[in-house]
């Protein structure tokens, strides 16, 4: 007969060891790319030595002459607090008590709640990996109260099912997260389950994941905005501002390669991944079409292809601004943990326990970690991407989605 501890049997001993590896490897070809270390963690904290310049101790010199005088390269200290990453499932005990005779019945049960567990997850540190570390998904910009629509400036970060917090600058509008229901992708409207009323849903209003403002990873923008990154002034040091082209107009392989010579000849970094928006790929597709004959395809692992650039792949991902790009050194990220994801453990080491007051129980897999780029001066960022000509995707897209 089935009952909770072999459910409590499966996570610890089936399920965890598939799960890290999916979160690891399975989240995005660039996240499986960034090496993963439990060094340089001290308590809450994650303080680094940050070495720039080179050391100054040399000079040609005469026979009898004195040596060149020493001169030590200059370091300064990285410091950032890790992340609490956490991912909830829960079961019914209706449901566990149903398939309690059916042994086949209660691992899809639990194989159905691992793999929403594993989607949300993926979906969540993909889109954080590209973020700032505020944790900002959207902005209201208008409420259509007839239809029901609420209009954001994106809903490139939003996912129906998600439980949504709402600020109003940094004042919480509603104590209790909504829940989104619809989304419209095109004209950029979502809907939500409306028993939490309306009145605090209103223009200029900022969405972000339930209790995760100013708590995510310190995701890839973070390099090319703010004035702070990991507890230093960027106008202190020079090495800590990333390479930034903004100038609007057409992508093309000297425009890509000028960014790469820049970080090549400045920051001695060697790009080995290029992370775009879709509308960038298809702008650069386009310049290829018109431009080139032949388009080298690579494959980044997982069985994914993607075009390239002087054999430096290009890949798409929907959590990208849209027409940028950014050109990176992975080998000078890591992902700072103090172990690699777990389930939460209770009393006599249970993983399962009752939602007190309700006829559900509930698992928690955990994560303390932080992203942390050791060189920032070795990334670039290439944005204000255009068409040559107008982007053919819009003829495609359906009228209703």
């Amino acid at each position: 007969m089935v009952t909770l501890q072999t459910a409590e049997n499966a996570l610890k001993e089936v399920y965890l060891g598939v799960i890290a590896n999916q979160l690891n490897v399975a989240t995005s070809p660039l996240f499986a790319k960034i090496k993963q270390s439990s060094s340089n963690i001290f308590g809450k904290e994650i303080v680094k030595a940050a070495p720039y310049g080179i050391n100054g101790g040399f000079g040609a010199g005469s026979e009898t002459e004195s040596l060149p005088e020493s001169s030590a390269s200059d370091f300064v200290q990285l410091r950032s607090t890790l992340k609490n990453l956490y991912g909830v499932f829960e079961i019914s005990d209706k449901a566990v008590r149903a398939s309690a005779s059916n042994a086949g019945a209660f691992v899809n049960l639990l194989s159905n709640e691992m793999e929403n567990l594993v989607k949300s997850c993926t979906f969540n540190l993909n889109r954080m990996l590209y973020g700032t570390g505020t944790g900002l998904l959207a902005k209201i910009t208008t409420v259509d109260t007839v239809n029901g629509n609420f209009v954001c400036d994106t809903v490139r970060n939003l996912m129906e099912g998600m439980l949504v917090d709402l600020y109003n600058n940094d004042v919480k509008a509603c104590e209790t997260a909504i829940k989104i229901t619809s989304l419209d992708r095109v004209n950029n409207k979502f809907k939500y389950d409306q028993r939490w009323g309306s009145d605090f849903v209103a223009a200029n209003r900022q969405m972000y994941v339930q209790g995760s403002k100013g708590r995510e990873l310190t995701g890839i923008e973070a390099l090319f905005t703010g004035d702070k990154l990991y507890g230093l002034n960027k106008k202190d040091y020079n090495w800590l501002n990333a390479y930034v082209d903004s100038e609007e107009g057409e992508i093309s392989d000297i425009r890509i390669q000028s960014a790469i010579d820049f970080l090549e000849e400045n920051a001695d970094s060697q790009v080995n991944f290029i992370a775009t928006s879709r509308a960038a790929r298809r702008a650069y597709q386009q310049y290829l079409n018109i431009y080139r004959k032949n388009v080298d395809i690579v494959d980044i692992g997982n069985g994914i292809k993607t075009i390239s650039h002087n054999g430096i792949p290009v890949y798409a991902d929907r959590f990208i601004e849209e027409h940028s790009m950014y050109l990176l050194n992975t080998d000078d990220f890591t992902i700072h943990q103090l172990a690699d994801w777990n389930w939460i453990e209770g009393e006599g080491g249970k993983v399962i326990r009752q939602k007190p007051g309700y006829p559900t129980y509930s698992a928690t897999l955990v994560k303390y970690a932080e992203l942390m780029c050791d060189k920032p001066f070795g990334q670039g960022k290439i944005s204000n991407i255009k068409f040559t000509v107008e982007d053919p995707y819009k003829t495609y897209i359906p009228e209703n989605v």
